[in-house]
């Protein structure tokens, strides 16, 4: 399946992340500030250290395990779409107190994830959903009263600068190790149109307004990602 027809039709990329889950740690791992930057973003939800919290789109762990390290004693479910990536998941070390699914994050009822959350964090994730404005509903009904949530998510769409800077990355290093390590995917190629498509932070930010969030707030990464991936927080009113 090709980049553009990926673009089309949404429901298509957990299949996708089926094809590149056994080598998607690796190919993380090349990029400096991954796992750094996911805890950064689990530390800005500010959450008690026995909070209820979602990882949705939870992939192989890796968001997963940033939420633990940062909150000791909280209960996480992960939920993602992918089955590779969930199996990947699960043959990984965590606490008891962890658990992984397969689920829809545009169905989290059926998922059996309606909460309520103390925090939801979501990685990578909003910009492949079908319809971005049903998810937000969803999310902001199955949080807590006051309940956190947190958007990791790349967003270049207002600066020149920064959508150029992720297009020679993309282009250079991420669709290339893409190819190399999965070949039979064009998901990289669709994840670098994903991120220059998706909303620029502003707009964002006023989407998350739209749909009855407060205390919406952004902060950004280091390095070559700065401007580039943020953590997009704001909450449910209490």
């Amino acid at each position: 399946m090709k980049a553009h027809e990926i673009v089309a039709d949404r429901r298509q990329v957990p299949l996708e992340f089926d094809q590149v889950a056994h080598r998607y740690d690796f190919l993380t791992a090349l990029n400096p500030g991954y796992r750094k930057h996911l805890r950064w973003s689990a530390e800005r939800m500010g959450l008690p250290s026995h909070a209820r919290i979602l990882d949705l789109c939870c992939g192989t762990g890796l968001s997963t395990r940033a939420l633990i390290e940062t909150y000791p004693d909280a209960i996480v479910e992960g939920i993602d779409g992918s089955h590779a990536m969930i199996a990947h998941a699960r043959r990984k070390s965590f606490p008891t107190r962890v658990s992984f699914r397969v689920g829809d994050a545009m169905n989290l009822r059926g998922a059996g994830a309606e909460g309520p959350w103390d925090g939801i964090l979501m990685a990578y994730g909003i910009r492949n959903m079908p319809d971005i404005d049903e998810c937000l509903a969803q999310i902001l009904t199955c949080l807590a009263p006051g309940g956190v949530v947190c958007f990791h998510e790349y967003s270049v769409a207002d600066s020149l600068w920064t959508r150029s800077l992720w297009n020679a990355v993309a282009l250079s290093v991420i669709v290339p190790f893409g190819r190399a390590t999965s070949p039979g995917s064009d998901i990289y190629r669709y994840l670098r149109q994903s991120v220059v498509r998706f909303d620029g932070v502003k707009a964002f930010e006023s989407r998350l307004r739209r749909h009855g969030f407060t205390g919406v707030r952004t902060e950004t990464m280091d390095g070559w990602q700065r401007g580039i991936v943020h953590s997009f927080i704001a909450r449910r009113p209490a």
